[in-house]
């Protein structure tokens, strides 16, 4: 290839690439459209920090106080399942939910979390200098089964910071995550810009990307071919367009979703509601995998309720995590019911959990510290046996008693919802091949 024909080639592509506005680098439809499969679709609610598994899906009522906490059990919709008095919703609608006790959380940190959004306990940061490039669930997705509908990305976040979600890693930056923004304005075309010239300008593009120079063994030739597409596609198709804009939705909807404000323990006022609600709107329209960030505050998050004498940082128990349970609680279930009303609760599986749960005893300054030997999440929906609790701790909420979980069998219960084959393998970076789960098994209570 001559340097003409580069020059003609990048100065196209730089063009055609300006004339689209994007909010995010990466746009990720992969994989060809689902076709004759079943829309199947994921939406991940990450509590970023660690949720207390004690004060919300676990309490201790017969501990001692300083493990027990100050918040009451109440009864539940699934008989004989209890949860915090500040969870009214799952309590209401625990037939329809699963509780999930016993989750082995050993290999887990902060962020950036490699192991439970990835599915991998061997992708451990502080262990594991190559964690990072264990893909995210979302990123397999976007590989393997691609979007729902062509015309949008199959892998979207919502988040607050870069560390707080995993990536494409071995898969290669086309299969990061498109960072979702609030409003229609991230697939706005430049000025002057109709169908017939974008159509123009990506066939003089693709001419010219016949000429081979030899062997890119980076794979960033490919890439930047891959998210020129994807992004006409998007363009031209306005489905994500349309996707994006909360003004599309019912003034009734907007309401209900936005009846308790996530607000946080310093008085800071979150886009969660928000973008719950675009996580609905996003699966409806044919995104396969969402995931939003339930914090509003940096790296470690809210969750994070070490509690603090001068309050500077992550409230206690009673300071930090009970202003966070109205809202999560009130998000949770008017998802659950929206998608549900929407006949979307069968194809979608909701699933939140954090990366790992929190210490059983109270500590000198009111909060609880990080605890891996158990964590706890909630499911709903995908057309699964709901209804149940699987897995049991202590008398105390201190260690697994009954029915360990591992992160490969929440992954594998994720890839099965979306027939994704657990065989299913990917290269990694030394160039040797590896199952999208190692070791891990779906969880035969739900299926």
């Amino acid at each position: 290839m001559n340097e003409l024909t580069i020059a003609r080639r990048h100065y196209l592509q730089a063009s055609l690439g300006a004339a689209i506005s994007f909010s995010s680098p990466y746009v990720c439809c992969a994989a060809p459209e689902v076709g004759q499969q079943r829309k199947k679709s994921v939406i991940f609610l990450w509590m970023n920090g660690g949720p207390s598994h004690i004060d919300m899906w676990d309490p201790k009522p017969d501990a001692p106080v300083e493990i027990r906490g100050p918040f009451a059990p109440i009864a539940t919709s699934q008989p004989g399942t209890f949860v915090t008095e500040h969870l009214p919703g799952h309590a209401r609608i625990m037939d329809r939910l699963t509780l999930v006790r016993s989750i082995d959380c050993m290999a887990c940190e902060h962020d950036p979390n490699t192991v439970m959004q990835t599915g991998h306990t061997a992708a451990s940061p502080r262990t594991n200098p190559q964690a990072d490039r264990y893909p995210a669930m979302g990123s397999i997705v976007s590989k393997f089964r691609g979007a729902n509908h062509r015309g949008l990305p199959a892998y979207v976040t919502f988040h607050v910071t870069n560390g707080s979600i995993a990536r494409g890693g071995a898969l290669g930056r086309q299969f990061d995550p498109y960072h979702g923004n609030l409003g229609a304005g991230p697939f706005e075309r430049a000025a002057g810009l109709d169908d017939a010239r974008l159509w123009q300008r990506r066939e003089l593009v693709n001419q010219l990307d016949r000429f081979h120079g030899g062997r890119d063994l980076a794979g960033i030739t490919e890439s930047h071919g891959r998210f020129r597409e994807e992004a006409i596609e998007i363009v031209l198709d306005r489905r994500a367009h349309e996707a994006f804009d909360l003004q599309r939705e019912s003034q009734s909807v907007r309401q209900r979703y936005e009846r308790v404000p996530w607000i946080d323990q310093f008085g800071r006022r979150g886009k969660m509601n928000e973008q719950v609600l675009l996580a609905r709107r996003l699966v409806e329209a044919g995104v396969t995998f969402v995931t939003v960030v339930m914090s509003a505050y940096g790296n470690s998050a809210t969750w994070d309720t070490h509690g603090n004498p001068v309050k500077t940082a992550y409230g206690g128990v009673e300071s930090g995590t009970k202003p966070l349970l109205a809202p999560f609680d009130h998000l949770l279930t008017t998802l659950v019911e929206d998608l549900e009303d929407r006949g979307l609760l069968d194809t979608t599986l909701v699933v939140a959990l954090g990366e790992f749960g929190r210490s059983p005893k109270i500590n000198k300054n009111t909060g609880r510290d990080h605890w891996k030997p158990v964590g706890c999440g909630v499911l709903a929906g995908g057309g699964l046996r709901h209804g149940q609790t699987i897995g049991a701790t202590d008398r105390h909420g201190g260690e697994i008693a009954a029915r360990p979980v591992r992160p490969e069998d929440l992954a594998a219960t994720i890839y099965r919802h979306l027939d994704i084959p657990l065989n299913t393998k990917y290269v990694d970076p030394n160039g040797r091949p590896r199952y999208i789960v190692e070791g891990g098994k779906p969880l035969a209570e739900l299926f």
